[in-house]
């Protein structure tokens, strides 16, 4: 592990290398990586000053970019995408993919936030549902990770902000020295928020996390262990919140199938 505790030191911006097999699932490049991997990356880009973005993908992911251009640039332009449910590693495993294995966004907050501990890198906390649930989200980090250095947290409203509250967002995350900023403010805008501000943020990192903030504050419960391992993890979710996700799994589950078997069909 590289030790990040000064981060003066760091001189060269130069990319680290992840040394991972990627996977193209419907124009998607999905990287067959796992947590270790993953957050010594993390760990690299920090030390050499690398700026970059991290995307999480979901199948409701692939399928948005199918039909967004400017999606597909943003998650395209990040320095790798990981596959947060587990039909994408069953997709890319079909593909030819060796040894694909889920990262899932949740997850993978956690074990950073872990490390972060322990290493001092310092986070900030970008999005959420609202004030008081951002508050929870960082009681709740700060108990679980005593050594974890949040050095800052903001809610932002869902709808599309204004170039002065942009510029003020930009201002206060740069301010606070954070290298991993958190980004929980849903699927497209966070990713499209990343691709668009990668250049005017100091920190090393972003990471699109999208619900982990609501799961880890404990306001929206996580699916049992054995349905996410199952590929049943959007059922559970439709069951919790079905006004506002019927959309999102009966219309684009159903088009991934069909889009991804003529995809394995035209490779065979």
């Amino acid at each position: 592990m590289v030790d990040i505790t000064n981060q003066k030191s760091r001189t060269s911006g130069k990319r680290p290398d992840l040394r991972a097999e990627v996977v193209e699932i419907l124009g998607v490049p999905i990287t067959l990586t796992n947590y270790g991997q993953v957050l010594d990356w993390i760990d690299d880009a920090i030390a050499v000053g690398h700026r970059g973005y991290i995307c999480v993908a979901p199948v409701h992911l692939v399928m948005l970019v199918q039909d967004d251009e400017e999606l597909a640039i943003a998650v395209n332009g990040a320095d790798f995408v990981v596959p947060d449910g587990q039909p994408l590693v069953w997709s890319a495993s079909a593909l030819g993919g060796k040894g694909a294995s889920r990262v899932y966004g949740p997850d993978l907050m956690i074990e950073t936030c872990r490390r972060a501990s322990e290493t001092g890198a310092p986070i900030y906390l970008f999005g959420g549902r609202d004030t008081a649930a951002l508050a929870l989200l960082q009681t709740t980090l700060g108990e679980r990770f005593p050594g974890l250095n949040i050095v800052g947290a903001e809610a932002v409203p869902f709808r599309p902000a204004t170039a002065e509250e942009e510029a003020s967002s930009i201002e206060r995350i740069n301010a606070s020295g954070a290298e991993i900023v958190w980004v929980g403010t849903g699927q497209p805008r966070q990713e499209l928020w990343m691709a668009r501000m990668r250049s005017r943020l100091d920190a090393s990192v972003l990471v699109g996390v999208g619900a982990a903030f609501d799961f880890h504050a404990g306001l929206i419960p996580q699916a049992p262990t054995v349905m996410q391992e199952a590929g049943l993890e959007w059922l559970f979710r439709l069951i919790q919140e079905p006004r506002r996700l019927w959309r999102r799994y009966l219309i684009y589950n159903p088009r991934f199938i069909s889009q991804f078997m003529r995809q394995l069909r035209a490779r065979n």
